[in-house]
């Protein structure tokens, strides 16, 4: 079932970069029914509310990492079983972009378990990029912190997004993470900005964190000079041998009010459901797309954690009526955006 098209032009002063805590604090406050249908109410005003953006995630590198990320079963501080595995073939990745491709994805996701690429290795992510965008695929690569001339390298490359999440609130970080600081993520943010790519950056929630945390990080985000165009939420996805293995779940209207309050904060931005999808029924994925979620990982796996299976996707898309989104390739623009130079000076 096809709807008719919704203007995406945002409304006046519906976009803002000066969210006060108290201000996102307040909106975690609101009644459930209240805050659905505001966040529904903006998402209708941007978005087609029955369209979903779909993207496929594929490890290109797995495990190995030396970080200390305490979610995560790819660092090699924890003991989780995982094989480490090299970077792999050109080849094989297209082969897997041809299948996500042919499955309904409309972005393909390449992540890999690195602090940092190293020179040798972008001769080989560029193919990539170039050959998923041969594709006719948007293409979206996770490859941890960039220096200013990768950024520059993958952009000419064609790459249209990066991923780069926050992970958290500034004051709950520490507690995650030790290896790199929250300063460390904005710098690559700021290098991708620059470049003239889009971003992909959110976070995660149920480690632990306090609503006020959850806060936080939206409001790190939403104040960045520009939003970011996706904003994945992942729910924790508890794997043994991590120091998270043991955390109590989250309260699944807890992970829909982030959604909401991510919507009302970023209400141009496509709002994604990450990992932790294959802990949550349908009922709460149906409330989390009325709530303004806009965009999934598609397929069977998200790097290293399990995902609902593509056909249980697509039958609930019938149920509830949603299309998947469709879109012509865009090139990136090869030049810095000179309103990110401006706001990033009037914000100090």
């Amino acid at each position: 079932m096809k709807t008719a098209a919704v203007s995406t032009a945002p409304p006046v002063g519906d976009i803002r970069h000066d969210w006060t805590r108290d201000e996102v604090d307040a909106l975690f406050a609101l009644p459930f029914n209240d805050l659905l249908f505001k966040a529904h109410s903006l998402h209708r005003s941007h978005f087609d509310p029955n369209e979903v953006q779909v993207s496929t995630l594929l490890s290109i590198k797995t495990g190995a990492c030396p970080e200390d990320c305490a979610y995560c079963p790819q660092s090699t501080r924890y003991d989780t079983g995982l094989e480490a595995e090299k970077l792999m073939q050109v080849e094989k990745v297209l082969e897997q972009a041809r299948a996500a491709r042919d499955a309904g994805s409309t972005r393909f996701c390449m992540g890999a378990a690195w602090r940092s690429p190293k020179p040798r290795d972008m001769p080989h992510v560029i193919a990539m990029v170039r050959g998923v965008r041969e594709l006719g695929m948007e293409t979206c690569m996770t490859l941890g912190m960039l220096t200013e001339e990768q950024a520059g390298q993958l952009a000419e490359a064609g790459l249209d997004y990066y991923n780069h999440n926050l992970d958290t609130s500034p004051e709950f970080y520490g507690d995650i993470i030790t290896t790199r600081t929250y300063q460390d993520r904005l710098d690559t943010l700021e290098h991708v900005r620059r470049s003239g790519m889009k971003i992909c950056s959110g976070g995660i929630v149920g480690m632990g964190e306090q609503q006020s945390d959850r806060a936080g990080m939206l409001q790190q985000l939403a104040n960045l000079p520009q939003h970011p165009e996706s904003v994945p939420i992942n729910m924790l996805v508890r794997v043994e041998g991590t120091p998270l293995a043991e955390q109590d779940d989250l309260d699944p209207f807890e992970f829909v009010r982030t959604i909401a309050v991510a919507r009302i904060m970023m209400p141009a931005s496509h709002v994604r459901l990450s990992a932790g999808r294959e802990d949550m029924n349908e009922q709460m994925h149906a409330l989390c797309y009325f709530a303004g979620a806009n965009s999934i990982f598609y397929g069977e796996k998200l790097l290293t954690t399990p995902n609902p299976r593509a056909n249980t996707d697509m039958a609930l898309f019938d149920r509830l009526g949603i299309n998947a989104e469709t879109r012509e390739l865009e090139q990136p623009p090869r030049d810095p955006s000179p309103q990110f130079y401006d706001a990033a000076a009037s914000n100090g």
